[in-house]
């Protein structure tokens, strides 16, 4: 499906950001592992220092390299509602670096129940990508392929187009599984039944 398979690699491995659809809204990414892509997420979005990145990629078991063994609650909620419209929020682990967690102790993670996402994340290094949505900050998340060109041309390295697989426009739940006690910390697509 994708056609620039090897312009998006090239771009997130110079330190480039891309823009991508997901399956709630747009989001824009670099690999968590380069310090100044993460960076210039935050000059972009011009975004607050204290709002941290999450880590999003298409298989849970990428993720698990970034965070403490998660608790109960949090593997039945992954085994529930991955892939989809939920983020966890957990305790990372060392290969976390707080840059991407403004220096928290925690870590959110999802995995998109997107095909064009899925498919970014299967041909980058460490499949895995520091996210957050494409937009400035306080304006709305980019719903659309053309929003998201109004929002980040100029901006991002690099826009994907959706190839017909569009976001749903609803951002995802996001909930904190820490000591095995479940909190909801937004509201989105997914109400959570345990």
């Amino acid at each position: 499906m994708l056609k620039n398979k090897n312009e998006i690699v090239e771009v997130l491995n110079n330190g480039g950001v891309i823009t991508y659809v997901t399956d709630t809204v747009w989001g824009l990414g670099c690999l968590p592992t380069n310090e100044k892509a993460v960076k210039k997420i935050y000059e972009i979005k011009k975004r607050e220092a204290q709002k941290p990145l999450i880590l999003m990629s298409n298989e849970i078991y990428h993720l698990l390299n970034y965070v403490k063994p998660i608790p109960k609650i949090g593997q039945q909620l992954i085994k529930k509602y991955f892939p989809g419209a939920l983020t966890i929020v957990t305790d990372k682990n060392e290969n976390t670096p707080d840059y991407i967690t403004s220096g928290m102790e925690t870590v959110g993670i999802r995995v998109p129940d997107n095909k064009i996402f899925q498919e970014i994340c299967e041909i980058i290094p460490g499949h895995v990508l520091a996210t957050t949505s494409a937009n400035l900050s306080h304006q709305p998340s980019a719903k659309t392929y053309e929003q998201a060109l109004e929002n980040m041309t100029g901006l991002a390295d690099l826009i994907i187009e959706d190839y017909g697989y569009r976001a749903k426009g609803l951002e995802s739940t996001v909930a904190g599984v820490m000591n095995n006690e479940l909190r909801i910390f937004r509201q989105g697509e997914i109400r959570i039944e345990i």
